[in-house]
């Protein structure tokens, strides 16, 4: 397989960043400063940004201004401004948001330990909440089109997660689709992944749905990020999830202080030396990382914050 021509990032840094930079302290960071790094990335050529995630404020009390977060934003056009939900309830809130643009999406966890964690749900639960989600979908005339699965490598209650549940769990997602998924999208959610994990279950995904386009979402708990991105483009992966500055991290993983997302300046660093175009500003997006490590008051994981982005040839 070659490298892609071109690479897809949505930017999850405004979700996920202020997410788990708000533990603790859920005022910390500001509606407003979410707004001034969401209208900042709207201007480096980024093509999607989720911003936020409708969550029961009491889980998830950094979450409480999603609704006033898409109210403040000033929409760019040609940018997919999008949101996450667990649930039946959290996926109404997110059509009545107005900017937010909804797309027919499944999800389920790999781990069961997790999933009670962060949905506080058995994956048998899950099968039900997915069919409620998909109900509306078809209510409302929205293709389900996308599957997810979260801790799709390994887990930090469980350990490594065996590749055929993942597939298993694919399948079961086709079905409450009704066979038309032609995306799936493999979450390192808690950073367990490295290059030939990544390249294994890209390939094992293809040979069962030969049709089926891969995205993956990914973590740096352990520093094999870029690696996993790297081995991902060499099998032909166009489709990430990135996080400016690195922000991000799981608020249920159980480790405090872990790396979040890889980092989207690295990324379209990595593909700009590669010959992949992104479409994104560098020099734009490297300033919104200053942007955000100023916002959240502390070093964010970026080596590129403190580089010379073009050295004398």
């Amino acid at each position: 397989m070659s490298l892609p021509k071109r690479v897809n990032l949505v930017e999850v840094g405004p979700r996920e960043g202020c997410q788990f930079e708000g533990i603790g302290d859920p005022t910390r960071i500001t509606t407003a400063s979410k707004v001034q790094l969401i209208d900042a990335l709207a201007a480096t050529g980024v093509g999607a940004i989720q911003m936020v995630s409708f969550v029961s404020p009491r889980q998830v009390p950094q979450m409480a201004d999603a609704e006033a977060v898409c109210a403040a934003i000033t929409p760019r056009a040609g940018i997919v401004y999008s949101g996450i939900y667990l649930n039946d309830a959290g996926l109404k809130r997110a059509m009545q948001a107005g900017v937010i643009e909804i797309s027919g999406k499944l999800s389920f966890t790999a781990s069961d330990a997790f999933s009670m964690r962060n949905q506080r749900r058995t994956h048998a639960e899950d099968v039900v909440m997915q069919g409620k989600i998909a109900a509306l979908y078809r209510a409302a005339n929205i293709a389900i089109t996308h599957g997810n699965i979260m801790a799709a490598f390994g887990c930090n209650f469980e350990g490594e997660i065996p590749l055929s549940r993942v597939l298993d769990y694919i399948a079961e997602l086709q079905s409450i689709a009704g066979g038309g998924l032609k995306s799936v999208s493999l979450a390192d959610t808690m950073g367990w992944a490295d290059p030939e994990m990544i390249r294994r279950a890209v390939g094992e995904v293809r040979t069962r749905w030969p049709d089926m386009r891969v995205a993956l979402h990914l973590h740096d708990t352990r520093a094999l990020a870029i690696a996993n991105v790297y081995a991902a483009l060499l099998e032909g992966v166009s489709d990430f999830d990135t996080a400016v500055g690195g922000l991000g991290g799981c608020p249920f993983a159980g480790i405090q202080g872990a790396a979040g997302n890889v980092c989207t300046e690295e990324v379209v660093f990595l593909c700009r030396q590669l010959g992949i175009e992104t479409s994104i500003d560098l020099h734009a997006m490297v300033e919104c990382a200053r942007m955000a490590q100023d916002i959240v008051g502390h070093p964010l994981p970026s080596k590129l914050i403190n580089a010379n982005l073009d050295l004398p040839t």
